[in-house]
Order: C-alpha cells, then structure tokens, then sequence
C-alpha cells in the first residue's frame, strides 16, 4: 500500500492547485499526493507591487495554513510584480512548511509591458489587464499573463511548479541546510 501525504495549498485556485500535486508528485512518485486548496489570507494588497509585499504574502498564506489545518506539507504561493532596473516583471514567491522547516523560493521573473506595469500602479490586477488586452476570461486561472506572453510555451502552473520543486531543496537534503 503506497502511503499518502496531505497538502494543504493557501489558495482555492485550480492553477495553484496543480502545481502543488504536480511538483510533488514529481518529487515522490511513490506517494499518493493529497493536495486540498483552502482560503488563506496573504495580508498584503491583492495585486503586491513589490518583491517584499510578495513574499510576504506567501508568507502569511503558509503560516495562516499551519495555524488553521492539518497537514504533511503546507504550501503557498504570491504572485506579484515589480519595477526593476531592466523594467517591470511579474514573479511568485512559494512558502512551504514541513515538520518544523520552512522554505522560501521565487520563480522565474516575467518580463512584462510597461502599458501593464502602468494599469497595475493604477489599482488594477495583473490577470483583469490581461484579460482585457488578449480578450481572454479569468486568465489568472489558466495560463496566466506567463501563457499569455510566451504565446504558451510556459504557463503559469508550469513557473509554479518549478519554482516549489526548487524550494524543497532544503527538504530533500536536510542534512545540507542546517
């Protein structure tokens, strides 16, 4: 009988979701990967302008988890955006907790227009200008503004997935990271 692990992921979102399973199934294909999606508060504005108010709001979803559920691993993810010297990119942040070790890692960065950029420091959310400028409905829940932009070839749950697989490194080498 395979054992199974149970993953609580800070966000009802299909996309996050599935990146969770799909990384960690990746990881341990021997286990059976039950991964529950669960409202969990970044505590930071709904579309974060800076790299610290993203990882923040990873941050606050992990802990927010451990306090509230019960679980092998806790994971969550915040995307969000910032201006650096190259221009504007968006990016996500992945917190995950196992036992009493918890690791941060970011994902790829995006490059994105700065017509974007602008909408966004008007208030606006990264995946709502998205759908307006590629006449696509709740993007943020399929491919993403990455799947948009890379015209498919990444996706948002592609990024996802690879950047939590990167921060279980610590968790898969304990012995390394003390």
């Amino acid at each position: 009988m395979t054992p199974n692990t149970r993953v609580i992921v800070g966000s009802k979102n299909p996309v996050k979701i599935a990146a969770a399973t799909a990384a960690l199934s990746t990881l341990f294909p021997e286990i059976i990967i039950e991964c529950e999606g669960v409202h969990a508060p970044s505590l930071v504005a709904e579309q974060p302008m800076t790299e610290a108010d993203t990882q923040a709001g990873a941050i606050n979803r992990v802990k927010y988890c451990m306090e509230h559920h019960q679980a092998d691993y806790y994971l969550a993810m915040e995307g969000g955006v910032d201006l650096f010297d190259h221009g504007p990119a968006t990016f996500a942040y992945i917190a995950i907790a196992h036992q009493q070790q918890v690791s941060i890692g970011r994902s790829a960065s995006l490059p994105l227009p700065m017509p974007v950029y602008q909408a966004l420091t008007r208030g606006e959310e990264l995946g709502d200008v998205m759908d307006k400028m590629f006449n696509t409905v709740n993007i943020k829940q399929q491919g993403g503004a990455i799947g948009l932009l890379t015209h498919g070839h990444a996706t948002r749950q592609s990024i996802y997935t690879q950047a939590i697989i990167l921060a279980m490194a610590p968790m898969l080498n304990r012995a390394l990271y003390v």
